[in-house]
């Protein structure tokens, strides 16, 4: 008797962007962050988490050279799959998602983590939260809640939001069950549709429950140069990563 595998959770690692809010004359996923590439300290650590068995990397063409001589040299350990992003972060995902199919449609693959690889501070414990929570509901979006927000009318009268009203300003990583993720992808291309992050997309093309957890201030998305002084000292008082 042929015994199946129990599905497992794959991470997508989104590194297809350039520099250019940062000023930077390469990738920022490549610039030098506390000793390594901002880059590895997102697949180190993917590489904690055992309920991860595949990690895809979505890099830009030009930058394959690059990607290869830092898994090669910062994380040895971690087979990374490698694959060509598109022209935005909705057709990276897509490209994913489509080199994944197979895999997905055959249930080898129950859950589609996803990460920015400008967030180096996510840390292992965050990632499993995301898989756990995605597992019981549908999907996972870590949120961290928004203080001190007015509400403006179209004359630019200020007031006060509703007591019962509640913002969160969401992170990633987000995982979501790995089959309708991918039907509401397809869903957006056959529509022409692109959303903002992955969440945006699911909502809007499946029936699954998209639920938050709670994310964490620290784990900041580099944007421009001095983010990454920032980040640096972040990384430096949390033993490197958030758990």
């Amino acid at each position: 008797m042929v015994r199946k595998s129990r599905p497992g959770a794959v991470a997508v690692v989104l590194a297809a962007g350039s520099g250019t809010r940062m000023g930077a004359d390469r990738n920022k996923a490549y610039l030098p962050l506390a000793g390594r590439r901002m880059l590895s300290w997102s697949l180190s650590s993917i590489a904690e988490v055992p309920e991860l068995v595949r990690t895809i990397l979505v890099i830009r063409a030009d930058d394959r050279a690059r990607a290869t001589s830092t898994l090669d040299r910062e994380v040895p350990d971690l087979p990374v799959e490698i694959i060509d992003g598109g022209s935005s972060r909705h057709q990276s995902e897509y490209r994913a998602l489509q080199y994944l199919a197979a895999d997905i449609e055959s249930g080898a693959v129950d859950i589609v983590l996803i990460h920015d690889a400008a967030r180096p501070l996510a840390g292992p414990g965050m990632m499993r939260s995301a898989i756990t929570v995605a597992r019981q509901f549908g999907g996972a979006v870590p949120g961290v809640e928004v203080r001190d927000l007015v509400t403006m009318d179209e004359a630019g009268n200020l007031g006060d939001l509703r007591p019962e009203d509640r913002h969160v300003r969401v992170q990633t990583p987000q995982a979501f069950q790995a089959l309708p993720l991918l039907h509401a992808y397809r869903a957006a291309d056959a529509e022409q549709f692109e959303g903002t992050d992955t969440s945006s997309s699911v909502e809007k093309f499946s029936d699954i429950e998209v639920r938050s957890f709670q994310g964490d201030p620290r784990n900041m998305k580099v944007t421009f140069s001095q983010d990454l002084f920032l980040a640096e000292r972040l990384l430096a008082g949390a033993h490197h990563r958030l758990k």
